[in-house]
């Protein structure tokens, strides 16, 4: 089959590997229907993840059809639909029953205090080979995949996999109540399923922060009021625009790619392609990875609460302590849940509460995967989202 497979920083291609098969009793193989870039893929490329495992499969979102199961697979059978959690979980330890599937102690072959296990991830995650490929193994596959109504679209279930989840996850970390006042900072496309989110909370407000006309853009769409941070100070602009006292509620859809001011033109950002690293994201907050989260903590009124939900890696040290325990803030941040969040949006999206198709910019050939990567990289205006379509679909 075809697959995107990783092989170095900056080196990554589509090669023909050997199709997966059934390993353990719970597992499933999936012939994947539609796939998709996210920016979490970046990190993995770009090194700012280190541990990747030259050969493993990138890719963590996916929608397919059940094609065999393994003996211990009771509640599914060939011929399902079927959406995949980027996220790997058991189902039966007690933080699956929890609901806290991001911190699965079973998962992860590395053992309980591993972290989280997700499809085309480093070494530390698994590893686990990803879904931007023909066909897939999928663990503890009565738990992890979730069959999908005839009425969900492939468009929509890809953008249930992953993007829209940890969205609705950071503002459900974030404690949002009706009335209250919300700001997300990175309107890339978790961004603004945050705002989505946001909303479907009951927010009275919401800010957008970004520098970039596209994604401005379709916040303001969203009813976003929208703060471009390349010609404005955004903590001045929200604290005018709330009589002084911040937002109740900030959500960090960052992360730790970002570049200073003047080095994050799209023209001049690396490109990802063979032999080449990439050199970062096109947020700009300056003093790269502490300016957002710092603007982050200072938008916050007193008391209020912080939800990170930007990937940052274990190797970043800094955070702003004194100034968020100064101010009284609560602080939540994680890896998303998917497979506690993912049946409450389908129904979210059946009811026709909201339609997640807005984010969606992109769709391409498998054949086409490494120039969308350059172009998505770089954040080429229109790249907000791609959907990957293998072969086999």
């Amino acid at each position: 089959m075809k697959a995107v497979v990783f092989h170095d920083i900056g080196d990554i291609r589509l090669d023909s590997v050997a199709d997966p098969g059934i390993q353990e009793p719970m597992d499933a193989i999936v012939r994947i229907t539609a796939s998709a870039i996210c920016g979490t893929d970046l990190h993995m490329i770009r090194g700012t993840m280190a541990g990747m495992k030259p050969g493993t499969i990138l890719g963590h979102e996916g929608v397919g059809i059940v094609e065999e199961v393994g003996p211990g697979v009771r509640n599914l059978k060939p011929g399902d639909r079927v959406v995949i959690p980027s996220t790997i979980s058991c189902g039966y330890c007690s933080y699956c029953r929890a609901g806290y599937t991001a911190q699965c102690d079973t998962a992860n072959p590395h053992g309980n205090l591993a972290g989280t296990a997700f499809f085309g991830g480093p070494e530390m995650t698994g590893p686990f080979d990803g879904l931007q490929a023909e066909y897939a193994r999928i663990p503890f596959a009565p738990h992890n995949l979730i069959k999908l109504p005839q009425d969900i679209s492939d468009e929509q279930a890809i953008l249930l996999s992953d993007i829209f989840p940890t969205g609705y996850f950071g503002a459900d970390m974030a404690e949002i109540t009706p009335g209250d006042t919300v700001a997300v900072f990175g309107c890339g496309p978790v961004g603004q399923f945050a705002i989505t989110s946001a909303w479907m909370k009951g927010a009275h407000r919401v800010f957008a922060v970004d520098c970039l006309p596209d994604r401005l853009g379709m916040a303001r769409a969203q009813g976003a009021e929208c703060i471009d941070f390349a010609r404005e100070n955004p903590i001045e602009v929200i604290r005018d625009l709330t009589g002084g006292i911040g937002v109740d509620r900030v959500i960090d859809a960052v992360g730790v790619d970002a570049v200073a001011p003047g080095e994050g033109n799209p023209a001049e950002v690396e490109q990802v392609a063979p032999k080449t690293k990439p050199q970062g994201d096109n947020w700009h907050p300056g003093n790269a990875p502490g300016q957002a989260i710092s603007w982050c903590v200072d938008a916050v009124c007193k008391a209020g609460t912080l939800s990170v939900i930007g990937v940052y890696p274990q190797t970043v040290q800094s955070f702003p302590l004194g100034m968020a325990m100064m101010k009284n803030l609560t602080l939540k941040m994680g890896n998303c849940n998917h497979r506690t969040y993912i049946p409450l949006l389908i129904d979210a999206v059946r009811s026709g509460e909201c339609d997640p198709l807005m984010v969606l910019t992109k769709v391409e050939a498998m054949n086409d995967v490494i120039e969308a990567y350059k172009a998505f990289d770089t954040r080429q205006p229109g790249w907000m989202k791609v959907e990957l379509l293998p072969k086999a679909a």
